[in-house]
């Protein structure tokens, strides 16, 4: 062996022991080095590979818009920890992690670029399986408020009583009243539902109830109601708070007879529905004022669930984003692999008035917006986005620690200091939360977990 091929061969032997891919190019594009790790997850063979152009190789997602390597070679800063996607010789998509960097002469000159990726196919599975473990239907939340919801919601299914879904707007009522009926011994009859805030009086009653021929103008035929057409299933009657007094009364006896009784008709018909309601109004506030019927109140509100809103379970964001970002993927034919840091700390401090609803329609932008692999502050709306203005940026994303004292605090507030009970909410013992407020700096709140003043 020659001096010049010992050091070559050295440098094989150094590269063929890292468990990650390695490969480096030359200043057109070919690969001039390729290491075990890089065919074992490419499927592509050392003696094939050198040579070819590296977007052959490797068939990623970022090749044609947003190669990391060509930004490194443009810019000459090396990138670390960049995502993407390639397709291996078997046609199968691999999600990589990406660095690279220049490669120099004894000169300093630049004569090609390396880049080093790590096969996330594990990562990414054990993702989806937390993601399916914390997942009710369609229904996405690891906090303990959905948690003891997600443990409640088999045994409401199996009864045939009537529910009061409570929450506010876009915190999933629906799909909470569509979970109910799929587990429920009526799952093979229809689920249909009625937005009762969406019609005036005279169509819901029509909606609701049905009508005989004749019984007004254009009344050319029979129309069965939503009650006859969920006869054997479930009705749900959204924004039932919205209905008129009149709307109440009629609603109320249906409930209470079980008989349908058609618009122009004279004959009651006998239905068997179960009836789930949903409201974002405070109908208790409504009964005091007298603007909803107390005993139409206690008729619906046998069996009652309160959603919490995005603001009281910010635990469950990221999953809900990963959600999001499988669904829209799936939807526009994209590959986005996640968002930055940056981002979902933006995205983990916003207060959401409009809960996941508002989270959806951010990502949804996101998407629009995103050319890269990675979703960043940039592609969020405005009002979420730093403020460059003043050159400086006035929602300075939190770092992990900021976060969680955000979290934790947060939670002694709601919880009224009560420490027990903020550390069943946040999913850990009264020992790691008191060793974490004092590592974090958290001021004692004015009454502790044993009921008595903080010092």
């Amino acid at each position: 062996m020659d001096g010049a091929t010992e050091p070559k061969q050295r440098e094989i032997t150094i590269l063929d022991s890292v468990n990650e891919g390695v490969f480096t190019v030359d200043l057109d594009w070919r690969i001039t080095a390729f290491n075990k790790a890089a065919e074992r997850i490419t499927g592509v063979s050392r003696e094939v590979a050198i040579g070819s152009p590296c977007c052959e190789v490797f068939r990623a997602n970022i090749c044609e818009t947003n190669c990391a390597l060509r930004r490194t070679m443009t810019s000459g800063r090396p990138i670390v920890n960049a995502t993407a996607h390639i397709v291996n010789q078997q046609g199968h998509r691999i999600p990589i992690r990406i660095s690279t960097a220049l490669l120099r002469d004894n000169d300093g000159a630049v004569v090609g670029g390396v880049e080093t990726f790590q096969d996330l196919t594990v990562v990414e599975q054990l993702q989806k399986e937390l993601q399916a473990k914390y997942t009710f239907e369609d229904i996405i939340g690891r906090s303990p408020a959905m948690m003891r919801l997600f443990e409640s919601l088999p045994q409401i299914a199996a009864s045939t009583s009537t529910v009061l879904i409570e929450g506010p707007s876009g915190t999933g009522k629906e799909l909470f009243a569509r979970a109910i009926h799929n587990l429920s011994p009526r799952k093979r009859k229809r689920f249909v539902a009625v937005n009762c805030a969406a019609l005036p009086d005279t169509l819901l009653e029509s909606e609701l109830f049905g009508h005989k021929a004749g019984a007004f103008t254009d009344a050319k035929r029979d129309k069965p109601g939503r009650f006859m057409l969920a006869d054997g299933g479930t009705l749900f009657l959204d924004e039932i708070g919205d209905i008129s007094p009149a709307m109440q009364v009629r609603l109320l006896r249906v409930l209470q007879e079980r008989v349908v009784e058609p618009l122009g008709g004279v004959q009651g018909v006998p239905v068997d529905v179960r009836v789930l309601a949903a409201t974002n109004k405070d109908l208790v506030e409504l009964v005091k004022n007298c603007k909803f019927r107390d005993d139409l109140y206690y008729r619906i509100r046998v069996i009652h669930l309160k959603l919490p809103g995005l603001q009281q379970r910010r635990e469950d964001i990221p999953l809900l984003v990963n959600h999001l970002i499988t669904k829209f993927n799936h939807m526009q034919d994209k590959d986005i692999v996640g968002v930055s840091d940056e981002v979902i700390a933006r995205l983990m401090e916003h207060d959401y008035p409009g809960n996941v609803r508002e989270l959806e329609n951010i990502i949804e932008q996101a998407f629009v917006l995103c050319r890269s692999g990675v979703i960043e502050l940039n592609h969020l709306p405005p009002e979420l986005r730093p403020s460059t203005a003043t050159g400086r940026d006035e929602h300075q994303p939190m770092s992990l620690r900021a976060m969680e004292r955000f979290l934790i605090s947060e939670t002694l507030q709601r919880r009224k200091g009560n420490r027990k009970d903020a550390a069943r909410d946040l999913g850990i013992n009264v020992t790691t939360l008191y060793r974490k407020m004092k590592s974090l700096r958290i001021e004692s709140p004015e009454v502790d977990g044993r009921g008595r003043r903080g010092r």
